[in-house]
């Protein structure tokens, strides 16, 4: 009976401990350093310890600079890095134990631009194609001509958004993906304004599957 007991308590530390292993706040202390050259293990560490303690999350970084953890949830966080860059992880399933990690690394100067990350839980790379195989095209952000607008003008609006810059960014209540175009915010202000009516929504993917897709 002591036996029986002894092996139930085994597997039920084991189970906590690998859902643990499988929290946000898990995965962001044990990321290795050459993932995150501006945060060192203990500044990771007390962005956790602020958080959880009610208290504003900042830290000096390894610059010198000042950092903040602004959110932390089971499976999302996010960063302020520096003024001008962000950085997010969020833990999405693969099934109904195994979980991975996808990351947003956002610069913005002054237009923000963002760059995406798949990883397992155990921090090794995996291909983005694999589970983000499409990208949004400048066609998604820019509306088709309206009969109503002269073609020309149309086309001279459409001509100065020649460079395609987005910034990406995670839900933090779901598994949801926007994108926002901020091509626009790097073009001269007339330019910007004259393509600003034939601009889209922010293009949303969803977590399903095992990828991110358009719904």
């Amino acid at each position: 009976m002591i036996k029986k007991l002894s092996f139930f308590l085994c597997l039920t530390f084991a189970g906590v401990g690998a859902l643990q292993a499988q929290e946000a706040k898990t995965c962001f202390v044990n990321m290795p350093d050459s993932l995150s050259p501006l945060l060192s293990a203990v500044n990771r560490a007390d962005f956790i310890d602020f958080l959880e303690s009610k208290m504003k999350a900042e830290v000096t970084n390894t610059f010198g600079g000042k950092s903040e953890m602004t959110e932390l949830s089971p499976d999302y966080i996010r960063v302020k890095l520096t003024e001008q860059s962000t950085w997010q992880m969020k833990l999405l399933p693969v099934n109904d134990s195994t979980k991975m990690i996808c990351t947003i690394s956002t610069v913005c100067a002054p237009a923000c631009d963002s760059h995406i990350n798949f990883y397992t839980t155990a921090w090794k790379e995996l291909p983005a194609l694999s589970y983000l195989s499409t990208l949004p095209a400048i066609n998604d952000f820019i509306a088709e001509a309206p009969d109503s607008v002269d073609i020309y003008e149309y086309q001279e609006a459409c001509r100065q958004a020649d460079f395609l810059l987005m910034k990406a960014d995670f839900s933090d209540k779901d598994s949801k993906l926007t994108f926002t175009f901020t091509t626009p915010d790097y073009m001269e202000k007339e330019a910007a304004e004259k393509l600003k009516p034939f601009l889209r929504r922010p293009v949303i993917y969803v977590w399903q599957e095992g990828k991110f897709m358009v719904p």
